[in-house]
């Protein structure tokens, strides 16, 4: 839910980065985190023990139009709140590259709701408009020990039949 001095007919870039407090994100974008649970679960990750669940905004912009290429070790549902669509590229384990369009319009193929794996690869875009604003729900919680973001060296390496469509959304130097 959008704050209450948001409107569908005020909405711009700096209306939503100053309503919604987000800053620039290392994959692109702005974000913020809004919930993070009390509870931890244990895992067998690096540090062992994770939040049960957190959330975030996410804000992709005609300034701001891609989220790089990485992947995460939970699962992750993102849910389309506003503005334009947003194209994903997900990418499994296995390299079978897939395509979601989260936007506004089912009647175009856009989806409102999309779960993303944990060990997928994703990159996102936005191809028109001013912004597309989206939430994330992580379940176990984010922690960027479990986020990878890829190089072009990895990718090149592990997907090579991807490298010609994932290029545009792989950081060159990516910062850990």
């Amino acid at each position: 839910m959008l704050p209450a001095k948001l409107t569908q007919t005020t909405l711009s870039v700096p209306a939503l980065v100053e309503a919604l407090g987000l800053a620039a994100h290392d994959e692109g974008g702005y974000f913020r985190q809004l919930y993070q649970s009390d509870w931890t679960v244990p895992t067998a990750r690096e540090g062992s023990a994770r939040y049960g669940l957190n959330t975030i905004y996410y804000l992709l912009t005609a300034e701001s139009p891609k989220g790089h290429l990485h992947r995460n070790q939970s699962d992750i549902v993102h849910f389309f709140h506003a503005g334009h669509p947003l194209t994903y590229f997900l990418l499994s384990p296995e390299g079978q590259l897939s395509t979601v369009v989260m936007g506004p319009d089912p009647a175009q193929g856009h989806v409102f709701q999309m779960t993303v794996p944990g060990g997928y690869w994703k990159a996102s875009f936005l191809a028109s408009g001013d912004f597309g604003l989206i939430s994330e729900a992580v379940c176990p919680g984010f922690d960027y020990r479990d986020r990878t973001l890829a190089t072009p060296a990895m990718v090149r390496q592990e997907f090579p039949q991807h490298w010609e469509a994932l290029a545009p959304y792989v950081l060159e130097h990516p910062v850990t």
